[in-house]
């Protein structure tokens, strides 16, 4: 294993998973929508997935292990265990797909979870179990293809009664839990190389620290002030990475 070569390309790369974990500290969301673009763009998309599911499971943890003491498990569970059934499928769609439509469905997936999430629009009827485990098999799916499991838990969560400590607390349990069996999934099924693995082991402190940083500036502003700020950081990232750039 070698370390990634430093140049424009992987500061870039770096200078994004460090912005992406500010936003996921103080969000609780956003990871892969900033990072898997760009570095799909500037890597390929299997490479994207390989590395956030590196740097957003054990780096994480800080910062999610004080918020899983507000999450309520109940909400969480029915959602999780149906990510984790179709995880695979979405991962093996990630590993046999054409790279460029790969980053073009992401882009444009990424796109739509912004225009629905910015719109104000929420979920507000029942939350019967078959309607949380849909929407967890989506969030496992986008997982897996993507790298993009958290635009439906947000969409469905963000209009619960719960304060917003809570709905952050459930989205870094959930997305926790996916991490760690995407990190499985990659490892058993040949998608760690050496080289993603040494770009993720590079990364992982960047994040960290972005990680570290999001959380001391949760508590310093308004929730609806952090999801502007996600959008946008959100948008640019993957406005940069669309396809009709290269080149």
């Amino acid at each position: 294993m070698t370390l990634p070569e430093f140049d424009i390309a992987l500061i870039a790369v770096l200078a994004t998973i460090a912005l992406a974990g500010l936003v996921r500290g103080f969000s609780g969301f956003g990871t892969g929508m900033i990072v898997i673009p760009v570095l799909a763009a500037t890597r390929d998309p299997v490479t994207a997935v390989v590395v956030v599911a590196i740097i957003d499971s054990l780096p994480q943890m800080p910062a999610a292990l004080p918020a899983l003491r507000y999450t309520r498990w109940r909400e969480v569970l029915p959602l999780a265990l149906a990510a984790l059934l179709t995880l695979p499928a979405g991962l093996a769609v990630l590993r046999t797909g054409d790279p460029l439509a790969l980053r073009w469905a992401i882009c444009a997936a990424v796109l739509l979870a912004v225009a629905l999430l910015a719109s104000g629009w929420r979920y507000h009827g029942p939350r019967p179990p078959l309607l949380s485990g849909t929407i967890g098999a989506l969030a496992g799916f986008l997982g897996g293809i993507g790298g993009i499991p958290g635009p439906p838990p947000v969409l469905y969560w963000m209009a619960s009664p719960e304060p917003p400590a809570v709905i952050r607390a459930n989205l870094f349990a959930l997305l926790l839990i996916l991490d760690l069996a995407t990190l499985a999934n990659v490892l058993g099924t040949g998608m760690m190389t050496a080289d993603r693995l040494a770009l993720g082991l590079v990364a992982a402190p960047v994040y960290l620290t972005g990680i570290l940083a999001g959380r001391a500036l949760f508590p310093l502003a308004s929730a609806a002030a952090y999801r502007r700020l996600a959008f946008v950081v959100i948008l640019v990232a993957v406005v940069t990475a669309l396809p009709v750039w290269d080149g």
